[in-house]
């Protein structure tokens, strides 16, 4: 039972999010971060996506108009993680947020990866990030990951968005 593993082709398909006002929703995710709206269920819910694919991200008011965000100590979703193909984009959506004046709640290098921290408009976490090379993961003596949390480098970041 213990021996299965999930093969490695395998990805996180899409996320939907249960939100409180879906044209607040729409504003950040599609005209702050750039996805592209693909199909509208009336003024209930969204499919949003990057590159033209069906959806990376549902947005849906069935059970959530006018809501109160979640709780902040119980269970649930603590963020989405979208990916960015290269560092430079990562720099691009990081001076456009800047410019936008919307709060970033933290900043990271993980070692793997570098991050920007932000919530939704229903306060669901959004991490934005780029994937370091394989070969510049930090291992240990045994060749073991050794993920860590560091503060990024915004400065050196930014100098990509110009």
């Amino acid at each position: 039972m213990n021996d299965y593993k999930i093969p490695a082709q395998t990805r996180i398909g899409h996320v939907h999010l249960k939100v409180s006002d879906l044209q607040k929703s729409l504003d950040f995710y599609c005209a702050l971060l750039g996805f592209e709206k693909m199909v509208m269920y009336g003024d209930q819910a969204a499919f949003i996506s990057a590159g033209s694919y069906h959806h990376h991200i549902g947005l849906n008011t069935w059970h959530s108009k006018g809501a109160s965000p979640a709780p902040e100590y119980a269970p649930g979703l603590y963020h989405t993680a979208i990916l960015y193909p290269e560092r430079k984009d990562l720099a691009i959506i990081l001076k456009r947020l800047i410019d936008a004046r919307y709060q970033i709640t933290g900043a990271s290098d993980h070692g793997v990866s570098e991050a920007i921290y932000l919530n939704d408009p229903d306060q669901n976490g959004v991490e934005l990030y780029w994937d370091k090379p394989k070969e510049e993961w930090p291992v240990d003596e045994n060749g073991n990951l050794t993920m860590f949390t560091r503060r990024l480098n915004i400065e050196n970041l930014l100098q990509l968005a110009n």
